[in-house]
């Protein structure tokens, strides 16, 4: 709970950030490199909140861990001291009563510990910070949350995984994961032609059919656990809940005797009745009920009857169903 005292240089840094944020490629201009992991474009909700120097830190240090989006290193840094803004002991000086410190709140064994590791897979953090690298250092402390994140399972897909690790309870991941897809922006779940939406971003893995002497009755797309899932088309919500086999799904009636149904979530974020648009969050993906791996089984239902989602799509007025 630190941040380092602000210099003049880095008040210039936040001023060319927050002009040029949402300009692709601004953070390798300002620090070099590949903005590789910048995967989601900033909301205005983040552009308004986090300091223009914090967020091409983010943004640059996930480039570090594939499969980590900024969007949750910068959610970790708002849940544990507002972006180092929080006045309270441990995050200017000092430490607080857990012994935590800097602005991503590192135990200095924890600290030392990710370096060290990190170090052995060939990751060091790099100039720009303290000498040696320090806690109190946002520099430092955003890079070596970005090294913790990845090692704890983000570079696997286990976000929530990865997050419990940084703070043991289930309430701080769903805080972290909240904040996270408000600092998204909306693009990935933007409306499409003709009504349809892709329901989440990930893989495409297995498809409609025959699968292991069963018949598949969806499209499934692997993706990291916490993945946002979106509504497919706009209608109403007749079922969010445990069901077998899927673990937790939620199915979404919409016109024409169309139903999609989104499983093995990992948490659904609508409630039977309620009126959804195309494009809107209504889940993330999970590794729930009869599941190998964290994916989104996505399934389209035409007059009770299953059909190939991609080739739905494919059908529709629309562009085609890509996962990726």
């Amino acid at each position: 709970m630190a941040k380092v005292a602000a210099t003049a240089m880095f008040a210039v840094v936040a001023l060319i950030a927050i002009i040029a944020a949402a300009v692709s490629g601004v953070v390798a201009a300002i620090f070099g490199g590949d903005d590789s992991a910048a995967s989601s474009q900033p909301s205005p909700a983040a552009l308004a909140d986090i300091p223009g120097n914090y967020l091409a830190l983010y943004q640059h240090a996930a480039a570090t861990c594939p499969g980590l989006d900024w969007t949750i290193l910068a959610a970790v840094g708002k849940v544990e001291t507002n972006h180092g803004r929080l006045d309270a002991e441990g995050v200017h000086s000092g430490e607080n009563s857990a012994h935590a410190a800097g602005p991503m709140q590192f135990l200095q064994p924890t600290f030392t510990w990710v370096l060290e590791q990190a170090a052995g897979q060939g990751k060091h953090i790099p100039p720009g910070g303290a000498t040696p690298p320090s806690r109190y250092n946002v520099h430092d402390a955003i890079y070596a949350a970005s090294f913790y994140l990845c090692m704890s399972g983000a570079d696997r897909g286990d976000l929530y995984g990865a997050i419990f690790t940084y703070n043991h309870a289930d309430w701080y991941v769903r805080k972290v994961l909240d904040q996270a897809n408000a600092y998204k922006a909306a693009q990935q779940s933007a409306p499409q032609q003709g009504g349809w939406a892709v329901p989440a971003r990930g893989t495409c893995s297995s498809g409609f059919g025959s699968r292991g002497g069963e018949f598949h009755r969806g499209q499934d797309i692997a993706a990291p656990i916490g993945t946002p899932i979106v509504a497919a088309s706009g209608g109403t919500v007749i079922d969010s809940g445990p069901a077998s086999g899927y673990g937790l799904w939620v199915r979404i009636q919409h016109p024409g005797g169309v139903i999609t149904t989104y499983g093995h979530n990992n948490r659904n974020l609508v409630q039977p009745g309620q009126q959804v648009q195309v494009g809107q969050p209504i889940a993330e993906v999970g590794n729930q009920g009869e599941s190998t791996g964290p994916h989104l089984h996505f399934q389209i239902d035409v007059g009770n009857q299953a059909a190939d989602p991609i080739a739905f799509y494919q059908q529709q007025s629309a562009p085609q169903l890509l996962c990726g």
